[in-house]
């Protein structure tokens, strides 16, 4: 898996959740998770999470560290556990980072303070799997409770803590396919 953090502000609309969107703007061929800031501003119209259109609630965030995944080959539950585990080893390097901050997870979403402090969804399209994972940096504006990373998770270079959950991310997903490879089967 190829992994790129971005260091250009990329407004997030949910039009980036689509086949190739990585491939098509950053050259990468094959499974890859890629990682941007910007502002992020989900109409209704690009929701691809069917409860979020029928709640009517669209996702604003004045800034936010944003995670877009493309996999060619998992099945759509494979990419459900995939966001699952990155969302888990989010929530524990902002532990490793803070102690004294309390995270709770939810299924794929993560709180301080009974405030949301991200968004995820996982899709698929016609060619692949795709995840998008968001944490609110700034969350002014959020037509929700919500938490930042700054002020309530206390992490304070976003761009450092944005490679190294690439970089985690990456280890434990090449762990995972490497465990698949020593084993012997059993009849």
């Amino acid at each position: 898996m190829e992994i790129l953090f971005i260091d250009k502000e990329i407004k997030y609309t949910g039009t980036q959740l689509s086949p190739h969107w990585i491939y098509k703007n950053f050259k990468i061929k094959g499974n890859a998770i890629v990682s941007f800031i910007g502002e992020c501003d989900v109409n209704l119209n690009h929701m691809v999470d069917i409860e979020d259109v029928i709640n009517n609630e669209p996702i604003y965030s004045k800034k936010m560290l944003n995670f877009i995944e493309e996999n060619y080959n998992s099945s759509l539950e494979e990419m459900v556990y995939k966001q699952r585990l990155l969302v888990t080893i989010t929530k524990e390097l902002i532990e490793k980072k803070s102690p004294n901050i309390k995270i709770i997870r939810n299924g794929d979403d993560l709180y301080i303070n009974n405030k949301k402090l991200s968004v995820s969804i996982a899709t698929k399209s016609i060619t692949s799997t795709l995840i998008h994972f968001g944490l609110n940096i700034n969350a002014q504006g959020a037509p929700i409770n919500a938490a930042d990373l700054i002020e309530d998770a206390k992490i304070d270079n976003v761009e450092l803590f944005a490679k190294e959950l690439l970089k985690n991310y990456k280890e434990e997903t090449e762990d995972i396919r490497l465990a698949t490879c020593k084993v012997r089967g059993v009849m």
